[in-house]
């Protein structure tokens, strides 16, 4: 029997833990369950987001190791989430700066009902595996992702949706997949749970051999040799590292404050790039009353900077 204790030893220049974590199962007390997190976030200075749903349960958290421990040992005690382990990554200071426990309808958000990864999905298939996979070419890859993510990086070869959000997915099947003509579908995201519903889906609709990268593609990064890897660019993350490389750490992107895309160092040299106001993604589509809120907002940002004070983005800032 697995041990059902984690202990975590981060790099000493690295000493906040980053914790991505999913299960599909059933879960009906959503809100007593949420109500029992929240005092564990806040004895330990856990920051990040949790999803729960009557699927399961989706999260990426940060803290201090005793935090992330604390958090593992409370979730092991229940027997739903007993065999729950995160995908863990280091970095020097926490990357959110606050605490939501959410209870909604999914906790990754296809739009469509009946689809049950609890019962079904894909073969997954390990990082050291994922090579001759996609190698074959018998074999479709597609990144399940937005289309902003696979700008940033892919795997080579792998084609995109072309997708604003995850909802996006099931038209793009309709309408490009054939169980006929694609008889071997490999499929990958960031850290797994868009394909455990993508392939889920794709086996409902009468796909046969579906496969999905176990553990996404953080996964791969942390187990393949680089010099192996056919991971081109970096890796998208939803958090202030905004993308991370191969070796998992923060990558060259940064975020616009104006539309949240993330910005290549190409377009930071845009003439439509302004610091905390606007990129070549959105600068065709502000009113001057949102870059007057921006130019307002980015200069209370650096006050606040200048007395080494915390600026707190709220929902009116965008």
């Amino acid at each position: 029997m697995q041990d059902q204790s984690l202990v975590i030893t981060p790099p000493c220049d690295r000493p906040i833990v980053v914790a991505t974590m999913y299960k599909f199962i059933h879960l009906e007390d959503c809100l007593a369950f949420k109500e029992r997190l929240i005092p564990l976030f806040q004895a330990h200075d856990i920051m990040g987001t949790i999803l729960l749903a009557s699927e399961g349960l989706n999260g990426t958290v940060a803290a201090p190791a005793s935090g992330i421990e604390a958090l593992f040992a409370f979730l092991h005690k229940d027997s739903r989430f007993a065999d729950l382990w995160p995908k863990l990554s280091y970095v020097p200071k926490p990357p959110f700066k606050r605490m939501k426990v959410k209870v909604k309808r999914e906790i990754v958000s296809m739009g469509l009902e009946g689809i049950n990864p609890a019962e079904k999905t894909g073969a997954h298939i390990a990082p050291d595996e994922w090579n001759d996979l996609i190698r074959d070419p018998e074999v479709i890859v597609i990144d399940t992702r937005n289309q902003y993510e696979y700008e940033i990086g892919t795997f080579e070869g792998a084609v995109s949706p072309e997708t604003k959000h995850f909802r996006q997915f099931p038209h793009f099947v309709d309408e490009q997949l054939d169980p006929g003509q694609h008889q071997k579908v490999a499929m990958f995201c960031t850290g797994g749970i868009r394909c455990e519903k993508a392939s889920a889906y794709l086996l409902e609709q009468g796909f046969e051999e579906v496969y999905q990268l176990e553990g996404g593609i953080l996964n791969y990064l942390q187990k393949q040799d680089p010099e192996a890897s056919l991971w081109k660019g970096e890796c998208f993350v939803f958090d202030e590292r905004v993308a991370v490389d191969e070796e998992l750490q923060p990558g060259s992107h940064i975020m616009c404050f104006g539309c949240r895309h993330p910005l290549s160092e190409q377009d930071c040299q845009s003439e439509k790039y302004e610091a905390g106001i606007s990129c070549p993604h959105c600068f065709d589509q502000l009113t001057d009353r949102q870059r007057n809120r921006f130019a307002e907002r980015r200069l209370q940002m650096n006050l606040a900077a200048r007395r080494s004070q915390e600026y707190v983005i709220t929902s009116e800032d965008n």
